[in-house]
């Protein structure tokens, strides 16, 4: 690998920990900054699913920008906004502050993001882009180990108030360093051989991005409430939850505005690419089976492993009464399984090709079948070391899988399209986050059980192995785009 990719490669690693940090150490501070800010279920929602919301939002616009004029200064952009709001955050007064802070994180995390799959793209192929992503998982795993570990450590150490502050700012250090290394060691605007000249299409992109807002707002917008901020009362008293009654939209307007702009948005891309441009809706993305398939397969599964974490911190923080650190306990083992994984993938994908990746998914539906189990047959003295072994096989099977998937399906991607196709495999990962995790979290806050919600994480990884298993007898990619690597076996 040449010195300047090396050095741009960990450019992109170390921009995946400090974004990755802050998701896996937020869980543990949810119970206190709840408690400490009064967040009622509403705020609450804002600020553990409306990160993906704007994350989600943003990236397809991203993507394109990146493909069009570069990716270096909108990952310097992109990295600068989601550290300044990590700081804004941290040192918040009012829950709804640290939702909206949330919002404006999610929204730098979504620039980066198609950036990193776009820099990916061009400056590797075949077996060097498989390892690359699965350096990049593994990053991935390592944060998942050190932010539960550090999150509870902090609220351990410095109490309930101050804890979850030092939680949220944890990144910002990460962040400071980042920045100065991207505008320095990341390449400038080049664009890949054989590509087309890409057009923004921007009432494309403001379609689908009204589409996906209306797909997601009913997930983070609980009854007919607003944003956060509003003076109605969020639950337990508490100010912050939404729009005083009457003023929001009934919950089923936004599936329907959501069905009329997808008509508009497929009749503008019909005659938009009719003109001889290219669409936002690039016609070899919508009709490629590999690429739909392993999206599909990517949302299923990145859904259902976020929301299943999130329902065990939950579960064992509120329901068994343990301290952040005990609840962050279980969880590591599934970090370091994913880490390990992770680092090995890119031979599960040279060997395997797509049938890999449907074994390793069947071995998560499994690890998540037996957290159910554990759950409900195991006593308090032994939960512990149960939950351990079900979570290091789900993050093995899951940092097996995760890679490999992510290579196979972004194969697909034509010349001078890497960024939005990353961008395409990402908010669909986010849309479905927010919604698993939104709807995981109203089950629990209502205390329906731990059952309920680890039940719809099992049905979304079943969907996950059923999508990559169809995907089996697609055809291959074009050749050289992963020319180790076999697109189905």
């Amino acid at each position: 690998m040449p010195r300047r990719n090396a050095v741009a490669l960990a450019v992109c690693l170390a921009a995946a920990f400090t974004t990755l940090i802050d998701q896996a150490s937020l869980n543990t501070a949810i119970p206190a900054l709840r408690d400490e800010l009064g967040a009622g279920p509403a705020t609450l929602q804002w600020i553990i699913a409306g990160y993906s919301l704007t994350f989600g939002l943003a990236m397809v616009p991203a993507g394109r920008l990146g493909d069009a004029h570069g990716r270096k200064w909108l990952f310097v952009g992109g990295m600068s906004l989601f550290t300044g709001a990590s700081l804004v955050a941290g040192t918040a007064g009012e829950a709804w502050v640290v939702a909206v802070a949330r919002l404006v994180q999610g929204a730098g995390a979504g620039i980066v993001n198609p950036q990193v799959y776009g820099i990916f793209q061009d400056l590797f192929t075949g077996r060097e882009r498989a390892r690359a992503l699965g350096a990049y998982a593994t990053v991935g795993g390592v944060a998942a180990v050190l932010g539960p570990l550090a999150g509870g450590a902090a609220l351990g150490a410095a109490g309930a108030d101050l804890g979850w502050r030092l939680v949220l700012l944890m990144n910002v250090p990460f962040g400071l360093i980042t920045v100065p290394l991207a505008m320095r060691f990341l390449p400038g605007r080049a664009q890949p051989a054989g590509a087309r000249r890409t057009t923004l299409d921007l009432p494309g992109l403001a379609l689908l991005g009204t589409v996906t807002l209306c797909l997601l707002l009913p997930f983070v917008l609980p009854g007919s409430e607003g944003p956060p901020g509003g003076g109605q009362p969020d639950g337990e008293g508490q100010p912050g939850g939404g729009l005083p009654d009457g003023l929001g939209p009934p919950i089923a307007v936004w599936p329907a505005v959501a069905v009329v702009a997808l008509g508009a948005l497929i009749w503008w891309e019909r005659r938009y690419a009719r003109s001889g441009r290219t669409p936002v809706l690039m016609p070899e993305l919508v009709r490629s089976r590999g690429f739909s398939l392993g999206t599909l397969s990517a949302m299923f599964q990145f859904g259902s492993s976020l929301s299943a974490n999130l329902v065990l911190v939950l579960y064992l923080q509120d329901g068994l009464g343990w301290t952040p650190l005990q609840a962050a306990l279980p969880l590591i083992p599934g970090a370091i399984g994913f880490a390990a994984a992770s680092s090995q993938s890119w031979r599960l994908v040279a060997r395997f090709g797509r049938a890999g990746v449907v074994g390793a998914l069947a071995g998560a539906v499994l690890a998540t079948a037996a957290t159910i189990v554990v759950v409900h047959t195991v006593p308090a003295t032994g939960l512990v070391l149960a939950l351990s072994l079900t979570q290091l096989a789900s993050g093995a099977a899951t940092g097996a899988m995760m890679s490999p998937n992510q290579a196979l399906t972004l194969a697909h991607a034509p010349a001078g399209a890497a960024g939005l196709a990353g961008a395409f495999l990402q908010v669909s990962q986010r849309i479905s986050a927010t919604l698993s995790m939104a709807a995981v979290t109203g089950i629990m806050v209502a205390g329906s059980g731990v059952t309920g919600a680890l039940t719809i994480c099992l049905v979304m990884m079943v969907a996950a192995v059923g999508c990559s298993a169809l995907d089996l007898r697609s055809p291959r990619p074009v050749a050289g785009t992963v020319d180790t690597v076999p697109a189905g076996r």
